[in-house]
């Protein structure tokens, strides 16, 4: 996995919306959900504390391509789950 940077060379910070012991939770209410820097940098999070990024999404929300390949690159770290 590959961090990005800012213009200035500092990486900037995320936070989840809920936290346990053994996963970081984001939710998102979006039609189509890209890989996001931020969806990016709690990836990285999650592999580093050996922890799941839960990301929890609407029904008919469309998961992007670039978010797939990102899921490929790090399949134990990140799983979706469907809300109505």
């Amino acid at each position: 996995m590959k961090l990005r940077y800012t213009r200035h060379q500092v990486p900037r910070g995320a936070r989840a919306d809920g936290e346990a012991h053994d996963k970081l939770v984001l939710a998102k209410r979006v039609s189509v959900l890209r890989a996001t820097y931020q969806i990016r940098l709690l990836a990285f999070r999650a592999m580093q504390e050996r922890r799941k990024l839960v990301i929890m999404v609407p029904e008919h929300c469309v998961i992007h391509p670039t978010l797939r390949q990102l899921v490929k690159e790090v399949p134990k770290t990140i799983s979706f789950e469907r809300r109505a």
